[in-house]
């Protein structure tokens, strides 16, 4: 390939991000479920970023007006210590919400890595990274992050170091696959043929390409590590007791249920808006990026 023909590949490449976001738009306004997601995840990180100003009261406050119900005073009403609800959902949502994000993008990080070099190098590093990686797909990704939980120890950092090592694997297969199909492309062929580094070749050229499924699966993955950050606050394996999360303030209301029905209804309802919500806009890209639809 020419000099000009690499240059004209190149100029192609870099001409999808437009289209790609042209099909992005054109996919919302037709997807009235991914405006909903969309807009109830605003919400929730509006909410997130102005907790400070928007909560009544501070989310560990301990009142006299215990279990008191939903009022003016209290807009969701308070939990057994006498904590107002409203705040601290507001102050968990910050938590759960950094959780998730953060849990996704280390293991999007490492899991790509990973994945693109046993794509592209094969061999003896191809053979060692994908056992370890079938090693950690044969048991679900909550049994995985409990161990770490159990073996690091409880706390918002190693909350997070855990969830992200469960979900690696998942990052690490697609970026495998989506290596080994896209490292057969002619531009590829003709960035060999230029000299460029292995390293500038997969950053620029092949992971541009393995983005779209690549984006999907953080969507998902993001109401995932949300649920199983939960679930480990819930048994008391999430973060510190005085740090309020979603899961934290269920597992806090459990034994007091039949007599506040608010303490586990209006947590529960936080997290099951938030994971639709994402749900929704995983849908909306999965649609949007997918190549079929634009054939």
């Amino acid at each position: 390939m020419t000099d000009a023909a690499y240059v004209a590949t190149e100029a192609e490449t870099e001409a999808l991000p437009p289209r790609r976001r042209g099909r992005l738009w054109q996919a919302l306004k037709k997807d009235r479920k991914a405006q909903v997601g969309l807009a109830v995840l605003a919400v929730f990180v509006i909410g997130m970023a102005f907790a400070s100003l928007i909560s009544p009261y501070d989310p560990n406050e301990m009142t006299l007006e215990m279990m008191s119900g939903p009022s003016w005073i209290h807009p969701l009403g308070t939990d057994d210590l006498g904590r107002d609800l409203l705040s601290r959902i507001l102050h968990g949502t910050r938590v759960s919400l950094l959780i998730g994000v953060s849990t996704v993008l280390i293991a999007l990080v490492l899991g790509v890595a990973l994945g693109m070099a046993a794509g592209w190098y094969g061999g003896w590093l191809d053979l060692v990274i994908m056992r370890y990686i079938d090693l950690q797909w044969a048991f679900p990704n909550f049994i995985i992050a409990v161990y770490l939980v159990a073996v690091f120890g409880t706390g918002l950092v190693n909350v997070i170091v855990a969830v992200s090592l469960a979900f690696l694997d998942d990052f690490a297969r697609i970026a495998r696959s989506m290596t080994l199909t896209i490292r057969e492309e002619q531009f590829v062929d003709a960035a060999r043929t230029m000299g460029f580094s292995d390293a500038r070749i997969l950053v620029r050229h092949i992971l541009p390409s393995a983005m779209a499924p690549i984006i999907v699966q953080a969507t998902v993955s993001v109401s995932y590590a949300i649920l199983g950050e939960a679930t480990l606050s819930f048994l008391g394996l999430g973060v510190e007791a005085t740090t309020p999360t979603w899961g934290l303030i269920l597992a806090d209301g459990r034994g007091f249920v039949s007599q506040a029905w608010w303490l586990g209804v209006f947590p529960g309802l936080a997290i099951m808006l938030v994971v639709l919500a994402i749900n929704f806009i995983g849908d909306w890209l999965r649609d949007a990026l997918d190549v079929r639809q634009s054939l």
